[in-house]
């Protein structure tokens, strides 16, 4: 039951509201003015104050901060907007004129009390998260990770570009949602674009926008995802990949705090925060002259390195146990246990395609389990090779390793599928399938999407 404190010197009105509210199921506390109210105020079971604006002694808006996480509600007569607004100045959570109607005061005090509860739980959510996850709801206790989290931590308050490292599947976004989240961006935009995922003609139309009649079929002007990003974080994954052109582009942006539409005269002001992420050596994209050095300066000011999950150590059977609770909710699942057998060929495992690789392998042997608990054999790791719907088309592909097994599938099949159907029968996203494309050299057909 909540308990609510009126405070109100018209005795009438007083037992009126008292009344109202015991009959709709609330505990009542009364009082007849600030000082009589300031002896109730320290009963930690209330939930709710609501106090007329003038009282004898002092107005009612002296108990708005007595106790900062106690709501007050303020109740006038003299209803005008200068009242009204100087109340929520001084942190009342709302103000309802005299005389009210009983309906709007008891919904004025369920919203109220609704609003309240929402943001308890929310605080309590985010300390329980804030425990068990250092950083972002990321999960890793060995040293490579504990050095992230100090990182994220150190410079997210800042306004400082970052650049983070790290192999496919590591957890780079989830590194610079947490770098946005701790930031004093927060509550502005985070845009992410994936460099590798938009075509080389688009992206500079993409990142930078257009103006109307800029080019044929530009029958607007339109606003680029930097613009986009505008008091906010702009995150670029896979930066390694963006255009010479668009990159010269993008340092202007940098250097200049400007962004020009494409065919615009003039160029608008812009203030941005830029995360960048790659899983290629930039420095020697910089000597192939394939990625802009001033370009690379300007990004390279702090480094996040992240350390591949065959590093991690017993980080592997936490994220397992995390992963596999967030699987059997998203397919509907009822909860599941892994064997320890289970959990020590996860630890054996060389998991190339680090933690999204992980998931893909939980998620599938969630789906097939017919019991309670994952099995060494559910999760399939002892091979080494690709797992997922396509394993039943090759029985002797135990003899090949993961990169031979993926090379022949895909040289194999690519003839007659789509990227997308050649991802989903590898078990694998379309991002993983590009980039283990561009690791092993293996051109994608102009004809396929």
């Amino acid at each position: 039951m909540k308990h609510i404190l009126v405070v109100e010197d018209e005795a009438v009105i007083r037992r009126a509201v008292r009344r109202l509210l015991e009959r709709n199921g609330y505990e009542v506390s009364d009082a007849d003015s600030i000082e009589s109210a300031r002896a109730l105020m320290g009963d930690e079971s209330l939930d709710l104050v609501i106090a007329d604006l003038r009282l004898p002694d002092a107005p009612g808006t002296d108990l708005i901060g007595l106790r900062p996480e106690l709501p007050v509600l303020i109740m006038t007569s003299y209803a005008s907007v200068r009242s009204a607004v100087e109340a929520m100045k001084l942190g009342a959570v709302d103000y309802i004129a005299k005389p009210f109607d009983h309906d709007e005061l008891l919904l004025c005090i369920e919203r109220i009390l609704e609003h309240d509860r929402l943001e308890r739980q929310n605080v309590a959510l985010k300390q329980d998260v804030a425990r068990s996850y250092p950083v972002g709801g990321m999960v890793g206790r060995c040293a490579a990770m504990r050095e992230v989290f100090a990182r994220i931590e150190k410079v997210a308050p800042t306004d400082t570009t970052v650049l983070i490292l790290g192999e496919s599947g590591t957890g780079k976004e989830l590194v610079a949602r947490a770098l946005h989240a701790h930031s004093r961006r927060q509550d502005g935009p985070l845009i992410s674009v994936n460099c590798a995922a938009i075509p080389s003609g688009l992206i500079e139309n993409e990142l930078f926008g257009h103006e109307k009649g800029s080019f044929t079929g530009a029958v607007g002007a339109t606003k680029g995802l930097i613009e986009a990003a505008d008091a906010g974080t702009l995150f670029l994954d896979e930066i390694g990949e963006l255009p010479l052109e668009a990159q010269a582009r993008l340092l202007r942006v940098l250097q200049d705090g400007e962004v020009r539409r494409v065919g615009a005269a003039h160029a608008k002001r812009v203030n941005i925060r830029l995360i960048a992420a790659t899983h290629r050596q930039l420095p020697l994209l910089v000597e192939q002259a394939a990625f802009r050095e001033d370009l690379f300066f300007r990004l390279h000011v702090v480094e996040i390195a992240l350390p591949p999950l065959r590093e991690r150590g017993h980080d592997v059977r936490e994220l397992a146990k995390v992963i596999l609770a967030r699987s059997c909710e998203k397919v509907h699942a009822p909860p599941r246990q892994i064997e320890p057998a289970a959990l020590d060929a996860m630890c054996a495992y060389h998991w190339p395609g680090n933690v999204r690789e992980l998931e893909n392998v939980i998620e599938r042997a969630v789906i097939l389990c017919e019991g309670k608990t994952i099995t060494a054999d559910l999760l399939a790791l002892g091979s080494g090779v690709d797992r997922g719907p396509a394993e039943t088309e090759e029985p002797a592909r135990a003899n090949l390793s993961l990169e031979e097994y993926f090379l022949r599938f895909v040289e194999q099949h690519q003839g007659e599928m789509t990227e997308t159907e050649l991802a989903q029968r590898l078990g694998i996203s379309r991002k993983a399938l590009w980039e283990r494309r561009q690791r092993l050299g293996i051109p994608r057909p102009k004809s396929k999407a």
